[in-house]
């Protein structure tokens, strides 16, 4: 997936806060924070890894759904299909 290697960077980045956020809630659950601000740090890590996600299925319709350089509707329909299955697992 070439259009990932352009922005591997920017999506590592982001990972790694993801990766800081969930050692905040490891932290505060250590430290015996209470359930609100426990809560709020998972809040946090969750709006991270939905950015994170928004932004995979964007690039994956832009290049393998409607991407110009797609020549057949197989492709298309391969590309729609894929990310299909990923919003059912994810939303499960």
């Amino acid at each position: 997936m070439s259009h990932l290697n352009r922005n591997k960077t920017k999506l590592l980045n982001r990972v790694r806060r993801i990766q800081g956020q969930l050692e905040a809630v490891e932290r505060s659950l250590g430290e015996g924070a209470t359930c609100s601000e426990i809560l709020q740090v998972l809040a946090g890590a969750r709006g991270a890894m939905n950015g994170l996600m928004a932004e995979v299925i964007e690039d994956h319709i832009r290049h393998h759904v409607a991407g110009a350089e797609i020549a057949s509707q197989g492709e298309r329909d391969q590309g729609a299909d894929e990310l299909v299955d990923v919003i059912r697992s994810y939303l499960k």
